[in-house]
């Protein structure tokens, strides 16, 4: 006897499979614009497309019945490419935003890496740190 369960886990295992296939797949739809490549993954409008750069996945494509769009802004694409482009353009400048707005680590915890890790501007910084020290204990 089959249980309703065991044919949805089924179901959700096979449908697992089918999702993430990757671009190398022979099973995979796969359409290839220059530099990227994009893997259906499901839906019928819109249909959901994976977006890869080089080996790395960087994000969600919809293909609608009028226009394209993509995971992260709320325009309409007119063309798939411009879709892609758009997309892969808002990841850069994401990343530029984020790694404007980080803190840079104190000295202190540039002390606290190791030698090998540091960059050359993190070393210059150390040249120039004096430490502010309070009470010095003799060990």
């Amino acid at each position: 006897m089959i249980t309703t369960f065991s044919l949805q886990q089924t179901y959700l295992e096979e449908s697992l499979d089918k999702i993430l296939l990757p671009p190398t797949d022979p099973n995979a739809e796969v359409m290839e614009i220059p530099r990227y490549k994009l893997v259906y993954v499901n839906g019928a409008c819109p249909r959901n497309y994976r977006v890869y750069k080089a080996h790395s996945m960087i994000g969600v494509i919809f293909q609608h019945i009028t226009h394209w769009s993509n995971g992260v802004d709320s325009l309409r694409y007119a063309e798939l490419v411009d879709a892609v482009v758009g997309l892969d353009e808002f990841l850069k400048v994401a990343r530029i935003s984020r790694t404007a707005t980080e803190q840079l680590p104190t000295e202190e915890e540039l002390l606290d890496k190791e030698f090998d890790a540091l960059t050359s501007d993190e070393w210059e910084r150390l040249k120039r740190y004096v430490p502010q020290v309070k009470d010095l204990v003799a060990a």
